[in-house]
């Protein structure tokens, strides 16, 4: 394992402190005798404990090197992986330079590290190499990327040469890309002084729109504005406006789950980061990703100029949006920025036109989404249809009449009607009846 990476082309600039580099070093240490047993074993110690910590945020098993392996190749952002990430490796020269940095993968795969145990007394790399992982929640760990990781490292394990490691390996790219993006769906920013950084959200909520009871037409504007971007058709900025709890946000998510394989990504970014807008697409146009970036519950205050930054950047401003971007926001407000009396002072009597340039500039901010869709809180009828439903599908034992009288109790005392509060009086059901059951 000694200076491995020395020998990689496009796989070997990994930082000094990784633990690849530190059990190279390690390794190199050993072979020359320059430190004692003790300081050596309790290196090893902690590299194998910094593995375990991946293992544990990832659900990795069984091999648990493989999978640490597995995990760098598919993480590791440069100029090849990007190239191939969702349409695969093309002819070329630099396909046979990448072939011989995955011999040397393969060889860090099938690694005996037998000797250093024998050398040391320890066991701990047989342990990590035959792993039974603990079973955990769902919600402590990345799934997502947890099955992919395994996935491939299975298929990496029966590579028998270079060249069938070089093909699992870009049909993964191929299939879900390369990075955080590759493997992850959803995503919020850090701003730092240098530019941002992307936050994976893990186990983002596996809602799908048919999980939406009802608003049949607003589902549709939304999946065929998103279907005619994903493939790569012309599409609009979409403002999804309405009433509180009647599944704005719902829907996004529900649109990222349904488009995530053909390669939409969402980026959420709230009202005091929008001037990092500008960073942040930098950061995304040339991937080969479909990037919504996401704006939950976007209004303005009459005093908040933030407004005049997401402007810049749906109008294009000095450089234009590019087209793997779109912009979706939810509002409770139909024109986003609250006008006030005080607005309306410069109004002309006899027309009723502003004159202020700034407030006709807030009030046309609405027009830059091309596609708006109303969110209506349901009727009384409306809302017994979606209890119903949701009963069905949480397989609720409670007769139709029983629901619909109780649900009628539950808004009077919860917030009045509305898709949410319907799927927390259908929440507080289930719970009753799994404690009696």
């Amino acid at each position: 394992m000694d200076h491995i990476t020395s020998k990689m082309l496009m796989y070997g600039d990994m930082p000094k402190d990784s633990i690849l580099m530190e059990l190279s070093d390690i390794c190199t240490n050993l072979r020359e005798g320059t430190q004692s047993r003790d300081v050596l074993v309790t290196r090893i110690y902690k590299q194998i404990k910094r593995l375990l910590v991946v293992a544990t945020d990832y659900a990795f098993d069984k091999n648990l090197w493989h999978n640490y392996l597995t995990f760098l190749l598919i993480t590791d952002e440069n100029p090849f992986s990007i190239t191939c990430e969702k349409v695969g490796a093309s002819e070329g020269s630099i396909n046979e330079l990448v072939k011989k940095d995955f011999q040397e993968y393969m060889y860090l795969f099938h690694y005996d590290f037998s000797w250093i145990e024998q050398a040391l007394g320890i066991d701990c790399f047989s342990r990590i190499s035959n792993y039974k992982a603990i079973q955990k929640p769902e919600l402590m760990y990345n799934r997502n990327v947890s099955e992919k990781v395994r996935k491939l490292s299975d298929q990496l394990e029966t590579a028998q040469n270079a060249d069938e490691f070089f093909g699992y390996v870009t049909d993964f790219y191929k299939a879900y890309g390369v990075g955080m993006f590759g493997l992850n769906k959803a995503f919020r920013i850090k701003s730092l002084e240098d530019g941002v950084e992307f936050i994976p959200i893990n186990n983002m909520d596996k809602v799908m729109l048919d999980d939406l009871i009802g608003y049949e037409i607003q589902k549709k504007k939304l999946v065929d504005n998103t279907r005619a971007f994903v493939e790569g058709k012309k599409a609009n900025n979409v403002l999804l406006f309405g009433d509180s709890g009647t599944g704005k946000s719902t829907s996004i998510k529900a649109i990222v789950n349904q488009f995530y394989d053909d390669g939409l990504r969402m980026i959420e970014i709230y009202k005091h980061q929008f001037k990092d807008l500008s960073t942040v697409i930098s950061e995304i146009k040339n991937r080969n990703y479909r990037f919504i970036i996401y704006m939950d519950d976007l209004s303005f205050e009459e005093f908040e100029i933030e407004y005049k930054f997401l402007k810049a950047v749906i109008e294009g401003g000095v450089e234009t949006k590019p087209e793997n971007v779109l912009i979706y926001a939810t509002s409770n407000r139909r024109h986003l920025i609250k006008e006030t009396w005080k607005d309306r002072d410069d109004v002309e009597t006899d027309n009723g036109i502003h004159r202020s340039d700034t407030i006709e500039e807030k009030l046309s901010l609405v027009n830059r989404f091309g596609v708006t869709i109303s969110y209506s809180k349901p009727t009384q009828k409306e809302y017994f249809h979606i209890v119903v439903e949701l009963a069905k599908k949480a397989g609720i034992k409670m007769s139709e009449d029983n629901l619909r009288a109780e649900a009628n109790k539950w808004e009077l005392s919860h917030g009045g009607i509305s898709g949410r509060t319907a799927q927390q009086f259908i929440n507080y059901v289930k719970g009753m009846e799994e404690m009696e059951a």
